[in-house]
């Protein structure tokens, strides 16, 4: 039976996840639940799953969800901020941990799961743009299992050899190929993506997503994100990683060979798919995805992406290029972006206005500590809010 954390538990990755270890009862029991502040919908987890402890950011959500749960008579104990997290992930009665917190706020737990020797399904694509040369010498060190769930770099961990070791290029592969569905704009003019809504933007025609993500999906900038993360997973240059655009989002990556083989997974657009995965690996449990009809999806087809239209993908790559601080920087510039476009602060097209703006002001440094690399990340948040500013004053 293994003990399973769940961070970020209330989001769309952790519903899935509670989803898949529902199934299996008989391998799987959650010990730790995490949420940010749904404390309503964390209370609903712990009353059904009855954890023993369950994690909110804040501490008056936390003392009223402890209140809840004595009203339902659930024994789960409640403790609150970023110390008893770290606690609760490096636990002994934890053996799976779920990193699915959003954003830069999931580095310190998921880090600690690594040097806690955890099995840590990385949800948390943050943690490995920031900082994934130190959460790889982490795991080594502690003997930690590091299994993607993205979907894309979790195809890649299917089609990687046997022999594949986190963080090192695997002999006879040529490069990896990302599939990017487009987003909802794929199509569109960048007049048309001018005046666009956050609620437009968030409209994802392949998959259920958060608002965040769905807007990274919707800039392409999620798929520049993953060209840095398949950087640190799998060992490989960033001229040895590409995208590729296939709007049917049926194949979730490829691995090209040197012998010309390409290997690809397969699959129905549902995050369960990846989730089980790494639950069971090396093993195969099942997931509840119904299986792909692969007549009555037809076509499989793939396009080279518009940089054009989309230039998050080239500033992603030119600071995977530039490595040290400036992945810290490009993600913290973005999570600024994003945030106020959802709030109505900054049009579609500034998003990657803004983050070109900090990335051209950055200078580079070795990310040799985790301090260098929170230092990068509240820089770059300065100067994007201070961009911000500046706009809105010219606007006004």
């Amino acid at each position: 039976m293994k003990r399973v954390a769940v961070l970020g538990s209330t989001g769309s990755i952790g519903v899935s996840t509670l989803d898949v270890l529902a199934r299996h009862p008989d391998r799987y029991v959650v010990t730790a639940l995490a949420a940010s502040t749904n404390r309503e919908a964390l209370l609903e987890q712990c009353v059904r799953f009855r954890p023993a402890v369950a994690v909110l950011e804040d501490p008056a959500a936390a003392r009223l969800l402890a209140l809840d749960l004595r009203a339902a008579e659930c024994p789960t104990a409640v403790v609150c901020g970023l110390d008893a997290l770290n606690a609760a992930v490096a636990s002994p009665e934890v053996d799976v941990v779920m990193a699915a917190i959003v954003g830069a706020a999931g580095l310190p737990s998921t880090l600690a799961a690594a040097r806690a020797g955890k099995h840590v399904l990385v949800a948390n694509k943050e943690s490995l743009v920031m900082a994934g040369a130190l959460l790889v010498d982490a795991a080594r060190r502690s003997g930690a299992v590091l299994v993607p769930i993205d979907s894309e770099h979790n195809a890649v961990f299917q089609c990687m050899p046997p022999s594949l070791r986190t963080g090192e290029a695997p002999q006879g592969v040529r490069r990896i190929l990302l599939t990017a569905s487009g987003g909802p704009f794929l199509r569109a003019t960048r007049e048309q993506m001018a005046g666009v809504t956050p609620d437009q933007a968030c409209a994802h025609p392949r998959w259920r997503m958060g608002r965040k993500i769905s807007v990274d999906s919707a800039t392409l900038m999620n798929k520049g994100l993953e060209l840095i993360e398949a950087c640190v997973l799998f060992g490989m240059e960033p001229s040895r990683v590409s995208v590729v655009v296939h709007p049917q989002s049926i194949v979730h990556s490829m691995v090209e060979y040197v012998d010309g083989s390409i290997l690809a997974q397969l699959g129905n657009p549902d995050m369960r798919t990846p989730i089980a995965h790494a639950l069971g690996w090396p093993e195969r449990i099942a997931s509840g995805v119904e299986s792909l009809d692969l007549v009555a999806a037809a076509r499989l087809e793939f396009e080279a992406p518009d940089l054009l239209r989309f230039p998050a993908l080239v500033l992603a790559r030119a600071a995977a290029e530039a490595g040290g601080t400036a992945p810290a920087a490009l993600n913290a510039a973005n999570e600024v972006a994003v945030s106020a476009f959802l709030a109505g602060r900054l049009d579609f097209l500034g998003i990657p206005a803004l983050i070109d703006g900090v990335m051209c002001a950055h200078r580079n440094a070795p990310a040799n500590d985790i301090g260098d690399i929170l230092e990068a990340d509240r820089w770059a948040r300065e100067l994007a809010q201070a961009g911000l500013g500046r706009a809105a004053r010219a606007g006004a």
